[in-house]
């Protein structure tokens, strides 16, 4: 009898401790978070930051691929003019990441400066369905999204 009260009692003490309230919440439900979808747009600050020294500087591999040759090269005002408004605009360094939504597929374009000081320029791309994160023909999502 001890051998099916003790794990009975074990789980029943578990059970209690996993739906404890945690400290300062009592009372109070978290409040609720909508999933993220393709249509809503999140903005960061996009201050453009300092240039790197040019003794810190590496220049970017810039990506060589058939079917992207109106995307690589470009500005963000250029990509904005065949894409629209991007999803997601962040910095970080001196780089930055364009995210374009649609249907088909998300569409990542990251920028980075060819030179110390220089406007970034896409150098590198990369594509997924929004519905499972699987990798898709860059191409493709690029040619589905353009305006």
């Amino acid at each position: 009898m001890i051998r099916t009260i003790l794990p009975l009692s074990i789980a029943i003490l578990l059970a209690g401790c996993a739906s404890a309230v945690p400290q300062g919440r009592v009372g109070t439900n978290p409040p609720p978070h909508a999933p993220a979808t393709t249509s809503q747009a999140v903005r960061v600050p996009a201050t453009r930051p300092p240039p790197p020294a040019a003794e810190g500087f590496r220049v970017p591999k810039v990506m060589n691929s058939t079917g992207l040759e109106a995307v690589i090269g470009q500005n963000k005002a250029a990509l904005e003019r065949s894409f629209g408004t991007p999803r997601l605009d962040v910095w970080e360094g001196d780089a930055r990441k364009l995210q374009f939504s649609g249907e088909a597929c998300v569409l990542d374009i990251y920028l980075y400066p060819l030179r110390p000081g220089a406007e970034p320029t896409a150098t590198y791309v990369d594509a997924r369905r929004a519905s499972d994160g699987l990798d898709v023909d860059k191409a493709a999502c690029a040619k589905a999204l353009h305006r």
